[in-house]
Order: structure tokens, then C-alpha cells, then sequence
């Protein structure tokens, strides 16, 4: 995918903050079970009036300001969730409003926590076929609605929060290369059952608890590391790359397990990872947009840089890409 890149981004964290220890106060876990299982310390909470739409416009609206922006110059949102605000309208339509880009075509993408990958490759189609001069891609999850906080293998692991990334068109020398891939053989590993038509909300699905996440986390860990590294080559073939030209490696933030294990099979030292799970756990759709942000903040991520991107979820799906930073 050539003359794209990405021109700017933004972030919105809600403010609480939720520690291991204090879910060990009503839950049968410590700080110590979820660090060594995880590598997860904190992460935020969204308040009750708080829905991904709202984190998502924040995002937007900082990553247009940094741009200076209008939100009418906007041609196209594309969102990526989780967990939506709702079943339908798209939660990019909402964002969209509450944004101001009332020019722009608003759709979700669904594909799990590798979302924003797969909503990063159709904005940047649109871009290059001329659709679109500006898309604005969001990533916003409040999954703490979706956790059963009576099962500690799923709730210690998601935090809410957003980020957004502004694509345009670029140079030349601007492109993405992308691996996108799915296997529904794996659906049955991390789903949430009822809500949608083929379960319809009951008395039963509620008694039952189906509408929370549910996960078969050493299936969906083995899935990771068995998938994530051939992804991630497909990307640096199509990208025409070595693993040793990557200057940084920015994955989905599911569990620093997976994490390590993944670097380490690519042969990527730990000094090019970029993670925030430690301080945000999970925040599947917007973790990397936010591992971008964080990057950023503290320097590491300089124009010129070449990333590689990468994520896996619901599905099973997997995407990967590699890009080089050029904002502005």
C-alpha cells in the first residue's frame, strides 16, 4: 500500500485507576499471581457515563488538533472495538458526531483485539484509491463492561482507553505493508456468547453470565506464538524488509508473555519493544495506538523510524504491518 502514512495521533485514558491489589480485595488473586502471569500492575477504568464513543472523540479530536485540523476535513472514520457502544449504529458514526466530522463516512471494523491493524488497512485503501484525503482511525475499548469480575483468568487482564491515528496521503517513499489473516476454527476461544442474534439476551443468558468476555487463555496463548511470527514475517516480506532493519516493535498489549516469547522467535532485542500493559493491562483495539503514543512521548519514536506492528484476537485473527514514521 503505497503513498499513505500515518500524519498524527492521540490518546484518552480515563483517569481511575484500578490496581492489582485492590482487585485482590474481592477477588481470590494477589499482585504477585498477576505480574508473574501477566506482567499487568495497573490499569483505568472508565466511569459509568463513559462510553468507547467518548474516548474515542477525545483521541480524535487530540490527534486533529495536532494537525490543526478541522473535523469537516475529515473524509472517513473508521473505529474499532471490542466492545462497541452498542450493538448498532457504528461507533464510529457516534464519534463522528461528537467529533464535529459531520463530511465523513463513520463505519466499524470487527476483528478483535487485532482491530486497529485491520481498521489501519482499510483506511489506508481508501487513501490510495483516492476515496479519502484524510481518514481518521480510532481505537477505543471499555471492556471493564464486558468483564465477569468474578473470574480472575479474564478480569485482571483489560483496561479502557483510546487511540487514534490520522492517515493521509504521503510520498513515494510513504507506504504500509500489510498480513492479515483469520481462523475460525478458533472462535470458540474468546468470545462473548449472547447479545447478538444468534443468542438473544434471556433470562437464561443473563443467569448464565454469557454476556461477559469469555477466554481459553492457553489456547489463545498458543494460538499467539504459532501464528503472531509467521504474521509478522508476512509483513516484513511484503514491506521487502529484513527483521534487523525494524527499529521498533509495537504489539498488540495482551500479556508480556506472549510479548517476550514473540520478540525473542523474531530475534528482536528487548530495547525495540514498545509496551504499556504493565501500566494500562489489555486494552485490546486501542493498545496499539496507545504503545505508539507512549513511544512518542518518551522519544523513541523519531521520523524515519520503521515499525512493525501487531495483533491477534477474536476470530482468530492476526494482522500485522510495517511502516515507516513520517507524522506531520
Amino acid at each position: 500500500m503505497r503513498n499513505v502514512r500515518i500524519a498524527s495521533l492521540g490518546v484518552s485514558l480515563p483517569p481511575a485507576v484500578l490496581t492489582n491489589d485492590e482487585i485482590s480485595r474481592s477477588l481470590d488473586t494477589s499482585d504477585e499471581w498477576i505480574r508473574t502471569r501477566t506482567g499487568i500492575r495497573e490499569r483505568r477504568i472508565a466511569s459509568a457515563d463513559v462510553a468507547p464513543s467518548d474516548l474515542a472523540a477525545e483521541a480524535g479530536r487530540r490527534a486533529l488538533a495536532r494537525l490543526d485540523l478541522d473535523p469537516l476535513e475529515i473524509d472517513l472514520v473508521v473505529s474499532a472495538s471490542l466492545v462497541p457502544d452498542m450493538v448498532f449504529p457504528a461507533t464510529a458514526a457516534v464519534a463522528a458526531e461528537l467529533i464535529g466530522a459531520r463530511a465523513a463516512g463513520a463505519f466499524d471494523v470487527q476483528a478483535g483485539c487485532t482491530g486497529f491493524v485491520y481498521a489501519l488497512a482499510v483506511g489506508g485503501s481508501a487513501v490510495t484509491a483516492g476515496l479519502a484525503r484524510r481518514v481518521l482511525v480510532l481505537g477505543s475499548e471499555v471492556t471493564s463492561r464486558a468483564l465477569d469480575w468474578e473470574d480472575r483468568a479474564t478480569c485482571v487482564l483489560f483496561g479502557d482507553g483510546a487511540g487514534a491515528a490520522v492517515l493521509v496521503r504521503g510520498d513515494a517513499e510513504d507506504s504500509i505493508a500489510f498480513d492479515l489473516g483469520n481462523d475460525g476454527a478458533g472462535m470458540p476461544c474468546l468470545n462473548m456468547p449472547a447479545g447478538g442474534a444468534r443468542m438473544p439476551a434471556s433470562e437464561e443468558t443473563v443467569r448464565d453470565r454469557q454476556h461477559f468476555l469469555k477466554m481459553n487463555g492457553h489456547e489463545v496463548f498458543r494460538f499467539a506464538l504459532r501464528t503472531v511470527v509467521r504474521s509478522c514475517h508476512g509483513a516484513l516480506e511484503a514491506a521487502g524488509l529484513g527483521i534487523e532493519e525494524i527499529d521498533l516493535f509495537v504489539p498488540h498489549q495482551a500479556n508480556l508473555r506472549i510479548i517476550d516469547s514473540v520478540a525473542e522467535r523474531l530475534g528482536l532485542s528487548p530495547d525495540k519493544i514498545v509496551t504499556t500493559l504493565q501500566e494500562l493491562g489489555n486494552t485490546s483495539c486501542a493498545s496499539i495506538p496507545l504503545c505508539l503514543a507512549a513511544a512518542e512521548e518518551d522519544g523513541r519514536l523519531l521520523a524515519g523510524k520503521r515499525l512493525l506492528l501487531t495483533g491477534f484476537g477474536a476470530g482468530l485473527s492476526w494482522g500485522s504491518c510495517v511502516l515507516t514514521w513520517r507524522p506531520g
